[in-house]
């Protein structure tokens, strides 16, 4: 498959999805007529180039090629998905969907960002109706995993699916709504607590700031990583989600709220709502929200990943995907030069591992030497299933070297050397780099032990095989450059 895709408005959203195509190795063709959309758009990538490296604990694949077009039968030339980012206006849409039918390949995938519009809708004047498909996405687009996938029966399963694996590729998660409504799933929930809000200021119960505390600091860090369903089953106890139907059920005919009564927009509303929001946030530019917002979800969403919960194990599955396609070795037998370092790890500065200099604080050194002695270990044999067996590796001593500093999403790559492994002890040696810049270097003694009597003992034929190999292979490497040294001894 060409990995080309077009997008057709290049405002927020369709900025987001340029990034989120071309930081995952896609080519990406833009079409808006706005002149200034080079630069809003650029300003949308430049902020996901920081934060989106930052998800992965390996290196995203090379960025895409960008271009602008002035029409759209240039945007989707050779364009195997086209993303439409309009505004919402349905004689729109469907004037954009005849003139990219009239130049698109028949087979492309035509997805449409819209969050107010069924399928049935948009596909209602289309001359290939099943080319067309809802794919509504979360903003920033290019952080946020969630698209809602809605087809509608016009469009054939295999497609459906095409759509679920390409979204999956670019580490989205597809989710099929299976019947088409107005607004999908998740906006209704928006919309239901936006209608709340709006209430609850009118009626000077609450301001905007006050509202947002209330779901930053409480339900909204839980619905974060467990939902709706899950958060309330969990509040029911032991007795789980029938107990809390049955304690709080009655509460539903209570008149607690207005969820089905909108307020008027008069001016007054208007201005009393944007004011309160100037008050509470007007100090900062857009950008410097922008920068806040996805620092923090950059940040949670890592804290899942460590879990391999919720968004994070949807993380953690594309990073999966991402160190396969980059030849990443995960077995000894994969290993094409054995006489070279081995790269164990290849991945971005994430916006956690940073100090109050703004560079990588010296815990995350060794953070990255441990992502690569583990990820060793697991080359020769050591992995999660041979350690289920009774064996692991435990770490005797540690000698890290910091030679020079790196920032917020640079890529960094640490190469491994073995330089002995023999009986029950391992002696490793790696080398962090920027580019072909020496950042750090790390020694390690590990001792093979039992983990039934967590003493010392031999490691098993395949590990012993695996280490000779390669130490055979490196003997030749010159030795190591302050392979040995104490601390402060002089370099």
């Amino acid at each position: 498959m060409t990995k080309t895709a077009a997008v057709i408005g290049g405002g927020v959203i369709g900025g987001g999805w340029a990034a989120r195509f071309l930081l995952n190795g896609w080519d990406v063709r833009v079409f808006d007529p706005d002149p200034e959309a080079e630069r809003k758009i650029g300003e949308v990538i430049a902020n996901a180039r920081v934060s989106l490296p930052g998800l992965s604990d390996t290196a995203l694949p090379a960025e895409g090629a960008l271009s602008f077009h002035d029409t759209m039968s240039e945007a989707v030339d050779g364009a195997a998905w086209i993303q439409e980012s309009v505004p919402e206006r349905l004689e729109l849409k469907r004037k954009v969907y005849q003139t990219l039918q009239e130049h698109c390949a028949e087979d492309a995938i035509i997805g449409s960002s819209t969050s107010g519009f069924k399928p049935s809708e948009l596909q209602g004047c289309a001359s290939r109706p099943a080319q067309i498909v809802v794919t509504h996405p979360f903003n920033p687009v290019y952080l946020m995993p969630l698209v809602e996938v809605v087809p509608t029966e016009k469009n054939p399963p295999e497609m459906v699916t095409r759509v679920k694996e390409i979204l999956t590729g670019v580490g989205m998660f597809p989710l099929h709504v299976r019947k088409e409504i107005d607004a999908h799933i998740a906006d209704r929930f928006l919309e239901a607590v936006w209608r709340e809000a709006l209430w609850l200021v009118k009626d000077g119960i609450a301001t905007t700031e006050e509202i947002d505390e209330a779901i930053r600091m409480g339900f909204g860090i839980r619905w974060a990583q467990m939902g709706l369903f899950d958060t309330y089953r969990v509040a029911g106890g032991e007795a789980g989600m029938k107990h809390f139907m049955a304690q709080f059920g009655p509460a539903l005919e209570w008149p607690w709220t207005k969820l089905m009564d909108v307020p008027e927009f008069t001016e007054e509303l208007v201005d009393l709502i944007a004011g309160q929001s100037d008050a509470q946030s007007g100090h900062m530019s857009i950008r410097e929200m922008e920068r806040i917002r996805d620092n923090n979800l950059v940040s949670m969403m890592r804290a899942l990943k460590a879990q391999d919960f919720a968004s994070g194990a949807v993380l953690n599955q594309h990073d999966a995907k991402l160190s396969a396609e980059a030849g990443m070795v995960r077995k000894a037998s994969e290993i094409v030069d054995a006489s070279l370092p081995i790269v164990t790890v290849r991945r971005a500065v994430p916006i956690d591992w940073l100090d109050y200099n703004g560079h990588m604080t010296e815990s995350r050194y060794l953070h990255a030497f441990a992502d690569a002695t583990d990820r060793l270990m697991e080359i020769i044999g050591c992995d999660q299933a041979y350690i289920a067996t009774g064996g692991s590796f435990f770490t005797a001593e540690t000698h890290i070297r910091h030679i020079d500093e790196t920032h917020l999403g640079s890529v960094i790559e640490v190469r491994t050397r073995v330089l002995m492994g023999e009986g029950k002890k391992m002696h490793l040696w790696h080398e962090m780099y920027a580019g072909e810049k020496l950042l750090a270097t790390g020694e390690h003694i590990l001792i093979h032990v039992s983990l039934e009597t967590r003493r010392p003992a031999p490691f098993s034929a395949e590990i012993a095989a695996n280490l000779k190999m390669i130490c055979e292979a490196q003997a030749d490497l010159p030795a190591p450059e302050g392979a040995g040294r104490y601390v402060g001894q002089p370099r």
